[in-house]
């Protein structure tokens, strides 16, 4: 790292911080947007990009760039409408004049804002719920084993910090919970709001039924997602391409949920929503070389995202082979072996071939060794190596999952292996300069 670098993080970015903060909170006061905070451990982006599509034809609205979802500058970006300017000091300065200019001026602003809002250390929701005043919150869902745990004493503890941002809800506001989410459960009796569920249960407000995949005319290359959606007595048919698994109807589901209880007309919210696109690297669809389809969940890894990534690879119709590409999850401390073995086992239920990258994956390698079939995993150091490998190894019909936390740059291994190498950066995460 540069001494610049080294040198804006500790003095610069402090003191940016605290600017950027102070003119959000002006923002708020003076334009007093309706705001929609999203959390959870799993779906976030999704969720929060799903919401702003059902609502941009009815609302003037804005949401988080990318993942901008950090309680000490992410937040106050999207309030400001303004992206991150990396290292480039001019930049900032530029978004603190930007931000001067909306307190001084009457401008335009957003009459809702949708947040995204993220947990990597305990406390950091305690500070956003002192200056942002959140009117709805949809809780995606808190899985036993979340990301960023070895920051927290237990998962329970990262699980209450989360749910603090639904506490805080008004009477006058809602909370959108997962019903299918057992976590979230005890923390129901201590919400203020009304509560509105969505989720595959029955006794949901919304409820999802029939999920399942749609495929091109060849039968083998999955499109994208169906399902049916129940809600008062009504069933209506929602088809989303380039999306795919169980886990992916939930940012759907409760974006159609946010949109209806604002009065949105439902069927013009599925319509509006069937060309959606996730955001890069979250289990996207595309085409990969010798006519083999990937799996691009490159983003960022969890235990439930990874095990419902390959619970979807498992669903799926191929012509050949299944098969996954996993980097190591990271952030979960002494829960990472334990973690790592489950995924293997899940792995060795589905694959036919799995590559592994990093120190900590060699937990699933260990559970192929056991279970007499270690044959089937190749580990290795580095992504871009385990890419170029795989690239001699992959076969037409073969159907590739490719998956791991952010540092590991799994991006790398589906490089290799896609069809058109030269439209990375249309399709991929993490392509941008600063990236690089």
């Amino acid at each position: 790292m540069s001494d610049f670098v080294k040198a804006s993080k500790k003095y610069f970015r402090p003191l940016i911080v605290l600017v950027l903060r102070w003119e959000a909170r002006l923002i708020l006061k003076k334009y007093k947007p309706k705001i929609i905070g999203v959390t959870g451990s799993v779906g976030k982006t999704s969720t929060k990009d799903a919401i702003y599509e059902v609502l941009k034809n009815s609302f003037l609205v804005a949401k988080s760039e990318k993942s901008y979802n950090s309680a000490d500058i992410g937040v106050a970006l999207t309030i400001l409408g303004c992206q991150s300017a990396w290292y480039s000091i001019l930049g900032w300065l530029d978004i603190v004049l930007h931000g001067l200019f909306l307190l001084i001026f009457k401008k335009q602003y957003p009459k809702w804002l949708i947040l995204e809002i993220g947990v990597e250390y305990p406390g950091e929701i305690k500070q956003i719920v002192k200056w942002v005043k959140f009117d709805y919150v949809v809780v995606t869902c808190l899985p036993d084993m979340p990301v960023h745990v070895e920051f927290f004493s237990s998962p329970e503890e990262m699980r209450k910090e989360k749910m603090l941002l639904a506490q805080v809800v008004s009477e006058q506001g809602k909370v959108f919970i997962n019903a299918d989410d057992k976590n979230v459960a005890p923390f129901l009796s201590g919400l203020k709001a009304e509560v509105v569920t969505f989720g595959l249960n029955r006794q949901a407000d919304y409820v999802a039924e029939a999920v399942g995949v749609f495929y091109n005319e060849d039968g083998y290359f999955p499109a994208g997602l169906t399902f049916k959606l129940e809600h008062h007595g009504k069933s209506l048919p929602v088809k989303i391409g380039g999306v795919l698994g169980e886990h992916q109807m939930y940012p759907i589901l409760a974006a159609l949920s946010v949109g209806d209880v604002l009065g949105v007309n439902m069927v013009a919210m599925i319509e509006a929503i069937k060309d959606y696109q996730p955001p890069s690297g979250r289990l996207r669809i595309l085409p990969g070389i010798k006519k083999s389809v990937i799996l691009d969940d490159t983003y960022n890894s969890s235990p439930a995202a990874l095990l419902a990534a390959l619970k979807t690879l498992g669903e799926l119709k191929v012509l050949k082979r299944k098969i996954a590409a996993i980097g190591d999850m990271l952030q979960l401390g002494v829960y990472a072996p334990e973690a790592h073995r489950e995924v293997g086992r899940k792995a060795a239920e589905v694959c036919d071939l799995v590559y592994t990258v990093g120190p900590r994956s060699k937990f699933i390698d260990e559970v192929f060794v056991e279970k007499g079939i270690g044959e089937r995993v190749k580990h290795f150091d580095e992504s871009q190596e385990a890419g170029q490998i795989l690239q001699n190894e992959i076969k037409e019909g073969d159907v590739v999952l490719v998956k791991g936390s952010q540092s590991m740059r799994m991006e790398n291994v589906v490089v290799e292996i896609l069809a058109e190498p030269d439209k990375k950066e249309k399709f991929l995460v993490r392509q941008e300069k600063e990236w690089k």
